[in-house]
């Protein structure tokens, strides 16, 4: 059946394949799985059905722990049972996700892989959480893009109702979760043939009822409880047949050629990468490039976890393979290596291949960006007779010195004809959700492939907001932040007058759009030196529009959202002037109606006045000096801390793209220091200096008075 496209992000797609397989839905919001549970909830309370004819029975609980329970409960009483979850959520969720394995209950966890706090709490993405599970025997599915998520989800639901064991299925949190792709979606009776409803009613007829009762989770003492512990081997055994089975079926409807490990690269390849989640398509662009230059690479992508098969994997190696480099987005302090690195080592003497060079590496954590130059640093290490066995990428470690040097030049390997764009905001004021009206706009109503991720911080309103575009002719597998744009928008004024190095991002040749009240003169005097020498090298085309006085005018008060919106639509080009603008109303509409037709309205004119509102800004002939020592930013502020702190602790919020390791392990720093974040220093080997009359307390995560709440021993010192 020919199958849909439509705009939408990790979690929708997972939702989306989710509701058709679910009768109830047990759920506690958790960032950043919380849209897969109101996707759910939202469709259900419209009365949408699933493929065995009726609504999703949703069920809020008062905590994940609640969840996991109604999903063990609802399981046991015979109803296919969902929930969706991430980080401490789902560790909430593993004392009952043991008994549900155990039960050899078919329930499904859909997880947006979060990062779980340790020296520090992080909202973001990578994969300690669901490494945390590994041992509970849910059977753990993985995928990389939104299409993937699209695509595999269903395995998931069919391998756990024939198998008889739960399923985690699991994405990047936020890089995959919230990134937006155009994805082909699958029709609810292609779904609904694929599944076997004679395991289903072998499930149901399976179900705690007093019309055939019987005893289930009971206690066993040690003469009988081992033996019937080991009585499920057989069923992990044959799981992946079960799961390789309804890949196939996948395969026959779509064309795809999923598998439980998928090779990518050359056939011959002497350094091959094993990996799981989005960082894979960052290394399938890698190795096109490289493999195009005479290279011999390749990538082996891991779908099922849990259970791992040694065969499948081994069959899917090249005979040629030397060294393995094999990424995981954890860390494990004091194990030999991380899990998946275990796993691989392990399965290459199970299988007798013993001459192959393993070493593992780490990245990602807490959603660190790895772009191209990470991917080539990895292949580059192992070009080397002793590859270091244990490394990381992303980040400069000058503590352990763990670290691979990434090239700061690497080559461009994204999709040749690929546009990029990249929109600075301030979180809360409508930037982001306008670049995702923007670029399911673009994705719906063209036949280009579209790809969106909006980076931000936790503070999220009043933060720093850039938002990251793609779209072109070709399929966009570029799961990393925009470095080299076409199109680059500052949407708040004080960025320039900070100093944030937003111009160096655009390609020669490419669009710098600025909002801002400023005349032609007041815009060049607070454009830095540094900034105006890269505009006049490169002939970057600069324009001027004042969409916060425009906004007022309209009626939007201080949302200028609208407005840039409008103006980037017309200065992009990507669609007919009248259908684009068209398009926004029509969005705008869908967005705001429930606020009052007067919002609606007030959006319509701050559309059609966006659209001609800029006017561009003739780049004068002295911006193009003799070749001067310039500065590299404005001036920054004076830092207000001491000599011996400000050296490791005084760049203001610009600093995003710290990459050093900054604080001691435990991660004690001087109150006060919330101000402040990750400098742009290279060191950190020194211990943490901390100011006059303090000490590390023992007994807060912050400094105190050597003399308060101090035990004796210390006060004396």
């Amino acid at each position: 059946m020919a199958r849909k496209f439509k705009s939408m992000d990790g979690n929708e797609a997972a939702a989306y394949v989710s509701y058709a397989y679910t009768e109830v839905a047990g759920i506690y919001p958790i960032t950043p799985s919380s849209p897969m549970a109101d996707h759910v909830d939202q469709w259900a309370a419209q009365g949408r059905k699933n493929i065995f004819g009726t609504p999703v029975k949703v069920v809020e609980m008062e905590s994940e722990a609640g969840a996991a329970g109604t999903v063990h409960g609802s399981l046991g009483a015979g109803a296919l049972t969902t929930t969706y979850t991430a980080s401490q959520g789902l560790l909430l969720m593993i004392p009952n996700m043991y008994k549900i394995a155990g039960e050899q209950l078919p329930g499904v966890f859909h997880v947006s892989a979060r990062c779980v706090a340790s020296h520090a709490l992080n909202i973001f993405g990578d994969h300690s959480d669901v490494m945390a599970c590994r041992q509970t025997g849910f059977a753990m599915l993985a995928e990389g893009n939104v299409q993937e998520v699209m695509d595999l989800s269903p395995v998931a639901h069919l391998a756990a109702i024939e198998g008889k064991t739960p399923f985690l299925n699991f994405f990047d949190g936020f890089r995959t979760s919230h990134e937006i792709q155009k994805v082909a979606m699958w029709d609810y009776k292609d779904l609904a043939e694929m599944c076997d409803m004679d395991a289903v009613q072998a499930f149901r007829d399976h179900a705690l009822n007093p019309e055939h009762p019987h005893t289930r989770g009971s206690h066993e003492n040690g003469d009988i409880f081992f033996q019937n512990r080991e009585a499920c081997n057989k069923v992990y055994d044959e799981l992946p047949a079960v799961v390789e089975g309804y890949m196939k079926k996948i395969n026959e409807k779509l064309g795809t050629d999923y598998g439980l490990f998928n090779y990518y690269g050359a056939p011959d390849a002497d350094r091959v990468v094993v990996c799981m989640g989005s960082f894979c398509d960052v290394l399938e662009e890698v190795i096109d490039y490289l493999n195009a230059h005479g290279e011999k690479v390749g990538l082996v992508k891991v779908r099922l976890f849990r259970p791992f098969s040694i065969k499948h994997f081994v069959d899917v190696l090249p005979e040629t393979v030397q060294k393995i480099a094999v990424m995981d987005r954890t860390k494990e302090p004091g194990s030999i290596g991380e899990p998946l690195y275990q796993d691989v080592v392990s399965a290459l003497y199970e299988a007798g291949k013993t001459g192959i060079k393993v070493v593992g590496g780490r990245y990602g954590l807490g959603s660190k960006d790895t772009p191209p130059a990470s991917a080539f640093a990895v292949f580059e290490e192992l070009k080397k007779d002793e590859p270091k066995r244990e490394f990381t990428i992303g980040i400069v470690d000058d503590v352990t010195n763990l670290s691979l040097p990434e090239a700061e030049d690497a080559p461009n390997t994204a999709a040749p004809g690929t546009i990029e764009c990249k929109f600075w905001g301030l979180g809360g004021d409508g930037t982001v959700g306008a670049n995702k009206n923007s670029i399911k706009i673009i994705g719906d109503h063209t036949d280009k492939y579209v790809q969106a991720y909006f980076q931000y911080d936790s503070k999220k309103t009043g933060g720093v907001t850039v938002s990251h575009l793609r779209f072109g002719d070709s399929p966009i597998r570029s799961p990393y932040y925009v470095t080299k744009a076409d199109f680059v928008a500052c949407h708040n004024p004080s960025y320039i007058v900070k100093g944030f190095k937003m111009v160096r991002d655009v390609k020669p040749g490419g669009t710098f759009l600025v909002n801002c009240q400023w005349s032609d003169e007041e815009f060049a005097e607070h454009m830095p030196a540094v900034a105006k020498r890269y505009i006049a090298n490169n002939n970057v085309n600069v324009y001027l529009i004042d969409a916060i006085d425009l906004a007022a005018k309209v009626g939007m008060g201080k949302r200028t959202n609208t407005v840039l919106q409008s103006a980037f639509f017309a200065l992009a080009k990507v669609l007919p002037a009248e259908d684009a603008l068209q398009y926004m109303k029509d969005a705008a509409t869908k967005s705001y109606m429930k606020k009052g037709q007067a919002i609606v309205d007030a959006n319509h004119k701050a559309i059609d006045a966006g659209a001609t509102a800029f006017r561009k800004f003739e780049v004068p002939a002295d911006w193009l000096p003799p070749r001067t020592p310039l500065p590299s930013s404005s001036p920054r502020r004076p830092s207000p801390l001491s000599p011996s702190r400000s050296r490791t602790c005084s760049s203001p919020s610009i600093a995003w793209t710290a990459t050093a390791c900054l604080f001691p392990p435990s991660s004690i720093a001087p109150t006060a220091s919330l101000s402040w974040v990750p400098p742009h220093t290279r060191s950190a080997a020194s211990p943490w200096s901390f100011p006059t009359g303090t000490r590390p307390s023992a007994f807060s995560a912050t400094s105190a008075p050597t003399c308060a709440r101090m035990p004796p021993s210390v006060r004396s010192r």
